[in-house]
């Protein structure tokens, strides 16, 4: 029953990491920090290569056992219902609620970058001018001006390369870095959610392996990369990792002012770039598309709250299931 109820909870914090990839701006990285599996997973893709060789020699039980197999099965389901929850229902919440729903993940993210910042044992120089780097860096990218995007195959494939490095840090979305390359909406809607999912286009299904095949390269060099700095570097790499966290904050700041759109294939309009502004100023915009100007204070501050406590939460979870995953 124990080892049911922890196969459930894995299935669940992957389902949690899918959820947050297709929301630009939230991190699945930072969902299976929080939940006490990231560096599993790091270990676990990255001793795919060396797996490879295991399985030739020993066969593919060896295999299996060196990548962390049934760990790694369990968490990609999740992820896949995830996303396609993510795909559909999230859309919605954005749609109808923004502002509370921007308010719940700016909670949520300023709580993580506080969890990530106490797994520091010492601050040294370094790692606070680390700190500063990382946090001015991930800022520059939620203020970038998005790119133009292609449907070449080779952009497809190098985006889904980059898209699944930025999941797995913390504090930076891989969605999002799929938004600021013109990607966003040609991976998530047109290709998987219209192409794949609504009308089975053959064109659509080439594509999205193309963007997968991408995310399986990345994910195989990247993790090694991190893999590697948890080893040798552990301090300087989560105070990076914090830097990620409270620079990416402008991202999901709810008040935003909308200064550009842009039409979508369905023909509507939609936000393509906007700015970070104060409550008070807020409620004195005009014309402000998308957002509006009732800042509705309370119901943000309620949901902020809630996203800020969930981590605590999850943290406390993830502590006690982490070991019987």
């Amino acid at each position: 029953m124990q080892k049911s109820l922890a196969h459930l909870a894995l299935i669940l914090k992957g389902a949690a990491m899918g959820v947050a990839e297709t929301i630009p701006g939230v991190s699945g990285g930072t969902i299976a920090f929080i939940t006490g599996i990231y560096e599993r997973l790091l270990e676990s893709i990255g001793s795919f290569l060396p797996a490879i060789q295991l399985w030739r020699t020993e066969g593919f039980a060896a295999f299996w056992e060196k990548i962390d197999g049934n760990f790694l099965l369990r968490l990609f389901l999740g992820m896949v219902l995830g996303i396609l929850l993510g795909v559909f229902g999230m859309s919605y919440l954005l749609t109808n609620f923004p502002l509370p729903v921007w308010g719940f993940f700016f909670g949520l993210i300023a709580a993580s970058a506080i969890y990530i910042g106490r797994k520091v044992e010492g601050w040294s120089l370094s790692a606070v001018l680390l700190l500063l780097l990382t946090a001015a860096l991930a800022y520059w990218v939620t203020i970038a001006t998005p790119a133009q995007g292609s449907d070449s195959l080779l952009y497809v494939f190098l985006c889904g390369v980059i898209a699944i490095s930025a999941l797995m840090l913390p504090g930076l979305s891989g969605s999002f870095m799929l938004l600021l390359l013109g990607m966003y909406q040609f991976i998530l809607h047109r290709t998987l959610k219209e192409g794949v999912l609504e009308q089975h286009d053959l064109g659509a299904v080439v594509t999205l392996g193309v963007f997968g095949l991408g995310c399986v390269v990345g994910v195989l060099t990247f993790a090694r990369v991190l893999s590697w700095l948890f080893e040798h570097h552990r301090d300087l790499t989560m105070a990076g990792l914090t830097g990620f966290m409270l620079g990416s904050l402008n991202k999901v700041w709810p008040w935003q002012e909308v200064l550009e759109t842009r039409i979508n294939s369905k023909g509507e309009e939609q936000v393509l770039f906007s700015n970070s502004v104060s409550p008070s100023s807020f409620g004195q915009l005009t014309d402000n598309f998308f957002y509006g100007n009732d800042a509705q204070l309370l119901p943000v501050i309620v949901l902020m709250v809630i996203g800020f406590v969930t981590i605590f939460v999850v943290e406390k979870a993830g502590a006690s299931n982490s070991s019987a995953s």
